[in-house]
């Protein structure tokens, strides 16, 4: 199964590419919110994605579908498991960032979903039913910049900010949870990994 690709951009249409990696021509669909990040691109650039490979007996043939980050893929992953949502359906209707999606899910807001494409009321009240609580840590996610990787400089400042604002936890609580997190685990350098070690060390508790 093919999880990851680099390669030579060698063609571009309005959904997919053709990536040719180790002499061989693969087609990757990539969702909107992807497909934006390569605007600047030219024919013979070298990119990389991350890769959902989907194969099942009605859809005999493989999918290849490419995200920027490993996040956005994981929420991918996320997004399909909602009832009516398959892996087809959800490529056209990412047409957001992914963090502005998952914001709109914990925020129950179905108005914010129903711009996405193909995705009316009653799909949208199904996304929050399924999903809503589970979305955080992407919420925290930066917008891919394949042309450069800008660092988050202070990612703990970010946590702290879904902690207090989004999540309603005291102040005082959310920087002993951040302190806790970085004690157990001082080589945390992201906010969504920060996030995820806050919420390990609580549900231990």
């Amino acid at each position: 199964m093919i999880s990851y690709m680099e390669g030579k951009l060698i063609q571009k249409d309005e959904d997919r590419i053709i990536l040719l990696a180790n002499q061989v021509g693969y087609e990757v669909l990539l969702p909107v919110m992807v497909m934006d990040t390569l605007v600047d691109k030219k024919i013979g650039s070298e990119l990389s994605f991350y890769i959902y490979y989907h194969q099942t007996e009605r859809q005999p043939r493989p999918v290849l579908i490419g995200f920027n980050l490993e996040a956005e893929k994981k929420f991918f992953q996320s997004f399909i498991s909602v009832e009516a949502i398959g892996p087809l359906k959800a490529v056209k209707a990412l047409s957001l960032p992914v963090r502005d999606i998952a914001r709109a899910i914990e925020n129950q807001d179905a108005d914010q979903l129903k711009k996405l494409k193909g995705i009316g009321a009653r799909t949208a009240q199904k996304i929050i039913a399924s999903l809503s609580g589970k979305m955080d840590k992407f919420a925290l996610i930066c917008e891919a910049d394949k042309k450069r990787k800008i660092p988050v400089i202070n990612f703990e400042e970010q946590v702290k900010d879904v902690l207090v604002i989004q999540l309603g936890h005291k102040l005082a609580d959310a920087k002993q949870m951040i302190y806790e997190a970085l004690k157990r685990d001082s080589s945390i350098s992201t906010a969504e990994a920060l996030f995820d070690e806050v919420y390990r060390g609580e549900s231990q508790k």
